[in-house]
């Protein structure tokens, strides 16, 4: 029994001074210097801020149009392995490094690709190019469909929209982005001042808001599919299904609304009844006025002339005229809703 216990405890010693020791083999030898690990990505920053300091060198915030503004974009993020450097872009630009004469006016050549439209020393590079720069990195999402797009086909640059060097680029403020779209779209911005129109000022909304600039499979630019689709995701309540629809509405929105801005509530192409009339014609309870029946004139319907004296009063002396009695014009769901009046 004494044999037994004797050998237990031996057991369970060298077992104690097993684990001490694997323990003790586990921490650093004394007086030896511990070496870190570099940070991941910590030699490609290097390497970009090298890059970098060749054009920082002479570009610097001192020109009319500082430059190292971009450090605070996500373009100048030197921990994230994606950043570019300035060469990543604009090419090795070696004859612009080595320096000499430059074309024109210009103190020395150019970059390999100088961005934007209308520049005041050396000749912008081609829009292609300048897409294929930026279309390196950003070519999925939003811009799966810039090729062929209305603003491609059109040599309009990312760099006419787009402002690179600095904290805060314009056109991805909602605030500020419609003025960057105005440049062009002159039209847009004299429509969006009418009495109604969607709340672009106020800045609750951009022109992204409805429309992707980089292309779309939907009509002119369009965030969805369709126009009405992208009317649907704010004015969800016009989607219906209806059991009565009114198919102007079903078609396009635009049949009848004008969405940049009207001089009729609420974005109407035109005021009622002359709107309702372009579609509907004939015999009604109220007269119309139209060319055919002006006021104080014997009245046209489908069955002949009736004169004034049994014509009953003008619908446009009821204020909202056809939607005085016509509420739903979107749909109706009510079993009696056909004529959309309830």
């Amino acid at each position: 029994m004494r044999t037994l216990f004797g050998r237990a405890c031996a057991v369970v010693v060298t077992a104690l001074v097993f684990a001490a020791g694997s323990a003790g083999a586990a921490e650093p030898v004394a007086g030896a210097e511990a070496t870190a690990a570099p940070a991941p990505g910590a030699d490609a920053s290097a390497k970009r801020l090298k890059q970098d300091a060749v054009c920082t060198r002479c570009h610097d915030e001192s020109e009319s149009k500082p430059l190292l503004s971009i450090y605070q974009t996500r373009h100048g993020v030197t921990a994230d392995a994606r950043t570019p450097a300035c060469q990543n872009c604009h090419g090795t630009s070696d004859k612009h490094v080595a320096g000499g004469k430059g074309e024109g006016n210009a103190s020395r050549p150019a970059p390999d690709v100088v961005f934007g439209t209308r520049t005041t020393v050396n000749p912008a590079t081609e829009a292609l190019k300048q897409e294929e720069t930026c279309l390196a990195c950003h070519r999925a999402g939003k811009r799966l469909y810039w090729d062929a797009s209305q603003h491609q086909s059109h040599d309009v640059p990312c760099s006419a929209c787009h402002t690179v060097h600095v904290k805060s680029d314009p056109v991805l403020s909602k605030g500020t982005q419609p003025e960057v779209c105005y440049t062009c779209h002159k039209t847009q911005r004299a429509q969006t001042h009418l009495v109604s129109t969607h709340p672009i000022d106020a800045g609750l909304m951009a022109c992204s808001s409805c429309h992707n600039p980089h292309g779309s499979v939907g009509p002119t630019l369009m965030v969805k599919n369709s126009v009405n689709d992208t009317c649907y995701t704010c004015h969800a309540e016009k989607r219906g299904p209806f059991l009565w629809e009114h198919q102007p509405v079903t078609d396009d929105c635009t049949n009848c609304h004008t969405p940049h801005g009207s001089t009729n509530t609420p974005l109407l192409k035109a005021r009622p009844p002359w709107l309702c009339q372009e579609c509907h014609s004939g015999d009604h309870g109220a007269q119309v006025n139209s060319g055919a029946n002006l006021q104080n004139g014997n009245v046209t319907t489908v069955n002949g002339a009736n004169p004034l004296a049994n014509a009953a009063a003008r619908a446009q002396l009821g204020g909202r005229a056809c939607l005085n009695c016509h509420v739903l014009v979107h749909g109706s769901n009510h079993p009696a809703g056909s004529k959309f009046q309830r």
